[in-house]
């Protein structure tokens, strides 16, 4: 379970996304509900999930309607079961309505993230650690590396300002990876940790000699990570990225590597299956 994210993440966003759906008003809701009924709903999982998002959804309903009463069944990271109760909100039935929407695809979009992780993390069999990438819907990376974190994953750097990532353009304008990496060496960001993008043998043995801390080897047969594996020795952390799916995970992580990053965690995870049912 990962440290509550800071709603600082999220507040804006969960406005956002209300004056998006409600506009001037639920016209449906406002000639059907009276103001004065009450309302009780229930979320459920219609599908296998790991759950994320809870506090997220909870402030959109907060955010409606300060008065609804939110009792959560379960916590961020746990399995829940195709009919498990995850939570219950209490109070008028009109700012339930209000918030269901909006609530429910934050809630879901985030479990998706968490639930595909885990497929991954099991997948691998703890052989090696699963990261997330910057590859995220712009705006939501918080909460997207903290669905990860929910799923038993890894964060990588959040942004380009907290990790050294020499890519493959970075070295053509560069004119070398030995060019590259003492270029950010001679710089502030040189104190981080240096990663190198390499797509080749040759490209890795020059990586080693650069003095590289981390190398990515990109796109690469798992045949190929293995024989990197053998040539970097323990020199360097060696991360496997690029193409890496729920079948290929697990032979990827049999050659050695320590690292396996994957995009498809926060760009392509599915919305999981929930629901708000109505008392």
């Amino acid at each position: 379970m990962p440290e509550p994210i800071d709603p600082a993440a999220y507040r804006d966003l969960v406005r956002r996304a209300l004056a998006e759906d409600v506009g001037a008003g639920d016209v449906t809701t406002e000639a059907i509900v009276p103001s004065d009924r009450s309302g009780v709903g229930v979320f459920v999982s219609k599908a296998p999930t790991i759950l994320a998002g809870l506090d997220v959804a909870r402030h959109v309903f907060m955010e409606v309607d300060p008065d609804v009463r939110w009792v959560s069944v379960l916590r961020d990271g746990d399995f829940c079961a195709v009919g498990a109760r995850i939570a219950e909100v209490r109070g008028r039935a009109a700012s339930l309505l209000v918030a269901e929407r909006t609530a429910l695809n934050l809630l879901q979009a985030l479990s998706g993230i968490a639930t595909l992780t885990r497929a991954y993390v099991d997948a691998a069999a703890g052989r090696v650690r699963v990261l997330d990438t910057r590859k995220t819907a712009p705006m939501q990376r918080a909460l997207a590396k903290y669905a990860v974190l929910c799923g038993g994953g890894a964060n990588y750097r959040v942004g380009l300002f907290d990790g050294v990532l020499i890519k493959d353009n970075h070295i053509r304008v560069a004119g070398s990876i030995a060019e590259a990496v003492s270029r950010v060496r001679s710089k502030a960001a040189g104190a981080m940790p240096i990663e190198v993008e390499t797509q080749s043998l040759a490209q890795v043995d020059d990586a080693i000699a650069a003095g590289a801390d981390v190398i990515m080897l990109d796109n690469m047969t798992p045949d190929l990570m293995h024989a990197c594996v053998r040539l970097v020795n323990g020199r360097a952390i060696l991360e496997a990225s690029g193409g890496v799916t729920l079948s290929t995970v697990r032979r990827i992580a049999d050659t050695g590597v320590d690292w396996i990053s994957v995009g498809a965690l926060t760009h392509s995870a599915p919305s999981m299956d929930l629901a708000l049912d109505f008392d």
